[in-house]
């Protein structure tokens, strides 16, 4: 009876040991958590980047490159200033998220590859105009108002401080569109 008794408490006890526990993420450690613009931006349609940044210099398209590794909590943080970034100027620009994993070993690139520009830190942020011409290049997380201020003049848009405030009506069936907002 004792046999018995014992056996059944270890096989609960393997059970209860072998139960998936919860998966803990974190934005505030340097640990692996998964890819970071699924987990923490909500996005994962940002990687792998669509295109390559020799494709996007070669039809002229302005870019948005960013350098980030997984594990570094300050790219955890950023990672949702480059979503943002693509809810605003996904569909004129290509946003190359690159991790930095990824790069080949070289000693020498070419200014059409990523690697032509890394600096060694992440993140790394990289605004490049329409004729490939660097407009912003920082080291650390920064705003995306920043961001957004290059791409302004890039696209020979208003600054903000003159730009019309744009909130989204409630979304229905019919109807999704921005419209002006009275400014206070």
């Amino acid at each position: 009876m004792l046999n018995r008794f014992m056996l059944a408490f270890v096989a609960l006890l393997m059970i209860c040991l072998t139960i998936a526990q919860p998966a803990w993420a974190s934005l505030d450690d340097d640990r692996y958590d998964g890819e970071i613009f699924a987990l923490y931006a909500g996005n994962g349609s940002l990687v792998p980047p669509k295109m390559t940044l020799a494709d996007t210099m070669k039809q002229k398209k302005p870019a948005l490159l960013v350098f980030y590794t997984d594990d570094s909590s300050d790219c955890k943080r950023f990672s949702n200033v480059v979503s943002q970034t693509q809810a605003f100027y996904g569909r004129v620009i290509d946003i190359l998220p690159i991790r930095v994993d990824s790069l080949p070993l070289k000693d020498k690139f070419e200014p059409t590859e990523p690697g032509y520009y890394y600096k060694g830190f992440v993140p790394q942020t990289i605004v490049f105009d329409q004729t490939g011409k660097v407009r912003l290049n920082e080291v650390g997380a920064i705003s995306y108002e920043q961001i957004d201020d290059e791409f302004r003049k890039v696209f020979d848009l208003l600054p903000r401080s003159e730009s019309v405030i744009l909130k989204r009506r409630p979304v229905n069936e019919i109807n999704t569109e921005l419209v002006p907002q009275a400014k206070p």
